[in-house]
């Protein structure tokens, strides 16, 4: 059989191409004979540099930038071979991993230093920019982004504001004469997997701050910030993005990005898999495998997996889905699925299933075993 791999990463365990290569090493330890092609992929979080990188090409850079609490730390972001594009995660400086549980509050984290990256690369000579904006820490509608790039904030009395969700109330005017003199010249896509609306029950704030480590007054808090910060954009730039699909992504920066940078928000499944030349690649495979690294009927709305089957079902070729933990089985059986397995074994706890290597092992054998003994009829 062709079979290829499409595999997301399993998010704080195992890179797409690890993920992958465990994929590979358990089929063709059993099975050589098969033919595998392994697509790196990523839908606008963790691993969209890599991929981006790995399917056109260009270089990876480094610059000083700031985490979502304004320490100071190194971050990685690509440009394209040309210098002209620069593709940058935001999960490398405002990501929640980045954060320590204790210390997580989206009143204060602010999306500063993914700012000082793209700051970076437009003094690189980049003027097209894809942002992933998946696994934010933060709900600060890009202000802090947007300050790294220039913009300033004031409230009533025209006081500049500080960073972090919290600021988000007080906004009544926003400065953008000291924005940066390449913003001008540069377009922005922005890369996400969500299609939450700015604010309201299925907005930024009451759906993912929790997460980022917010109690119910602080959502309540956040929720009414972006109601009003959603009025101040619409005063001053002409655009309602309260209720438009995806301006909740990041807490809020997919809207941010929208009204004040004119970015075009963009499925990062999708992008991903164009750019990658998915469909291109699949017409002669027998089998597609695909996951993530917890896939439940969520997958189906927007994901890698969802979005592979879409296309795999267009060309008639069966895909089965692999997880470290799998939940909604019956819904992504019905969904079109020929087979939705778990990795991590009965009874191990999650930190032990998280290490690199027992991921790995895991992967591995889950392969194996369902190529023993359950993928006869493919």
């Amino acid at each position: 059989m062709k079979i290829i791999l499409a595999i997301d990463s399993f998010k704080g365990s195992l890179t797409s191409e690890e993920a992958e290569q465990a994929v590979r090493e358990g089929i063709l330890n059993l099975s050589p004979e098969h033919c595998i092609e392994a697509i790196p992929i990523a839908d606008g979080g963790e691993g969209m540099v890599a991929v981006m990188l790995a399917s056109i090409g260009g270089t990876k850079q480094t610059a000083m930038t700031h985490d979502p609490l304004m320490a100071p730390i190194k971050a990685d972001y690509g440009i394209s071979a040309d210098g002209t594009t620069a593709f940058i995660e935001m999960a490398a400086a405002s990501g929640l991993p980045l954060v320590p549980e204790e210390l997580r509050n989206p009143m204060k984290t602010t999306t500063y230093g993914t700012g000082e990256l793209m700051k970076d690369a437009l003094e690189r000579g980049c003027t097209r920019f894809i942002v992933g904006i998946g696994g934010s820490a933060t709900n600060d509608a890009g202000t802090g982004m947007l300050q790294a790039l220039g913009f300033r904030f004031l409230d009533a009395s025209g006081k500049e504001l500080g960073q972090g969700g919290e600021i988000l109330e007080k906004v009544l005017h926003i400065c953008s004469q000291d924005g940066h003199e390449m913003l001008k010249n540069a377009h922005f896509i922005v890369a996400c997997d969500v299609q939450n609306p700015f604010y309201g029950p299925d907005g930024a704030a009451y759906v993912y701050a929790r997460q980022k480590g917010a109690d119910e007054r602080m959502i309540a808090d956040l929720d009414r910030g972006m109601q009003h910060f959603a009025k101040v954009l619409q005063r001053w730039t002409g655009m309602d993005i309260g209720l438009t699909a995806g301006s909740g992504a990041a807490g809020g920066m997919g809207g941010g990005m929208m009204a004040l940078l004119g970015a075009e928000l963009k499925s990062g499944a999708d992008l991903l898999l164009d750019i990658s030349r998915f469909d291109e690649r699949i017409t002669d495979a027998d089998l597609i495998i695909t996951g993530e690294g917890r896939i439940d009927k969520q997958s189906l709305m927007g994901k890698i997996p969802g979005k592979i089957l879409q296309r795999a079902q267009a060309h008639g070729i069966p895909v089965i889905a692999i997880a470290g933990s799998v939940e909604d089985e019956a819904s992504l059986l019905e969904a079109g699925f020929a087979g939705v397995y778990a990795t991590k074994p009965a009874g191990m706890p999650l930190e032990e299933a998280m290490k690199k290597e027992v991921a790995r092992k895991c992967v591995s054998q889950t392969v194996n075993s369902l190529f023993r003994h359950g993928l006869h009829g493919f």
